[in-house]
């Protein structure tokens, strides 16, 4: 038998991106967002949140944080909202917000859906406010940045 002219490569099979993902809400260190740092109890020993509070309190530090900004995270973490308010049409500002929102939100296999945008302009300041729906939750979270 002869000997093959190309080379044969054995091709992997293919796993799709969402099958080693964890889907469970897991405790974590609490964080006070008014002060920008962890609680500490008494002892100032850092006071843990259940998961619950945890993936609340990371959907409102991933809309707070712009993205390719800092190195420590992927450029998949964070949010273009620089790009979103170069616009001068409110409109266009407010869909360009809710786009990136979402998609910086919906990295996270425990979100299920970023709904409800509420904007609100006080001259050249926005507000925005929305519900994220997680995975197995019956309510919403709202978020306010």
């Amino acid at each position: 038998m002869s000997q093959p002219i190309f080379p044969v490569v054995m091709v992997p099979e293919f796993i799709p991106d969402n099958a080693g993902y964890d889907t469970e809400y897991r405790r974590s260190a609490k964080w006070d967002p008014a002060v920008g740092d962890f609680v500490r109890d008494g002892s100032n020993r850092m006071v843990e949140c259940d998961g619950r509070a945890a993936y609340s309190m990371w959907c409102f530090k991933i809309a707070q944080t712009e993205r390719f900004r800092c190195l420590a995270y992927p450029d998949c973490i964070g949010i273009e909202m620089e790009r979103a308010l170069d616009n001068d049409d409110e409109k266009t500002v407010e869909s360009m917000v809710q786009r990136t929102i979402t998609e910086a939100l919906m990295v996270n296999p425990r979100t299920e859906d970023v709904l409800d945008f509420e904007f609100t302009w006080e001259g050249d300041h926005m507000h925005c406010r929305f519900k994220v729906k997680g995975i197995g939750w019956d309510e919403e979270i709202t978020v306010t940045i």
